[in-house]
């Protein structure tokens, strides 16, 4: 091929926008180094800041069934699943982190003589959980909201709740906080499914 039938196969090729850059040029260029250095999804998806602490409320209660379901047999609700993980501020995963939940029914009523909608787990060895549960309903003054305290082996708790999304009452809730909303919120054969990561600042 002549060098005449060499530039005029390239400007063919530029005009249908099928000319490839130069390697050198492709591996200077900052797409490339965010391809080549991507970060692992552990790090790429967590947050800096601590997952915000957050009043434990006047209902906890200690010893609660090791479960990943607190859902009582036979009782009304909306199933929900939120599954997530817990991180340290770099993003590293918190193995054999204890999660204890606790909320209310789908009628707004906590069970304060038993352990109804109330359960402890641990994380798995990448720092992940799975709970089952029904969305809660409103407590008298408060939105929706999970009660949780979260800690690492040989650390202090964190103590906090999670709220969900498109719940009107969240702008008059004083305890609400943004931070704390679940992520992905959306309904998949009739239950709702969600993700938060907790980051502990260890």
């Amino acid at each position: 091929m002549t060098e005449l039938e060499k530039q005029l196969t390239r400007r063919r090729l530029l005009g249908l926008g099928l000319a490839l850059p130069p390697l050198a040029v492709l591996a200077g260029s900052d797409l490339f180094a965010r391809q080549a250095l991507a970060a692992t999804p552990e790090i790429l998806e967590a947050d800096d800041d601590p997952t915000p602490a957050l009043t434990e409320g006047p209902y906890f209660t200690p010893s609660s069934p090791k479960r990943k379901s607190i859902v009582p047999a036979g009782v009304s609700g909306t199933r929900m699943t939120l599954t997530g993980r817990v991180l340290t501020t770099t993003g590293r995963p918190v193995a054999n982190a204890l999660i204890d939940w606790w909320q209310a029914d789908a009628r707004g009523e906590y069970d304060n003589s038993g352990y109804r909608f109330r359960g402890h787990q641990f994380t798995d060895a990448r720092g992940r959980y799975n709970l089952f549960s029904v969305v809660p309903g409103l407590y008298p003054g408060r939105t929706k909201h999970i009660h949780v305290k979260v800690q690492a082996p040989h650390r202090q708790a964190l103590t906090t709740q999670l709220f969900f999304p498109r719940v009107a009452a969240n702008r008059s809730d004083g305890i609400f906080a943004s931070g704390c909303l679940v992520r992905g919120w959306r309904t998949a054969n009739g239950r709702h499914l969600a993700t938060f990561d907790f980051v502990l600042d260890v």
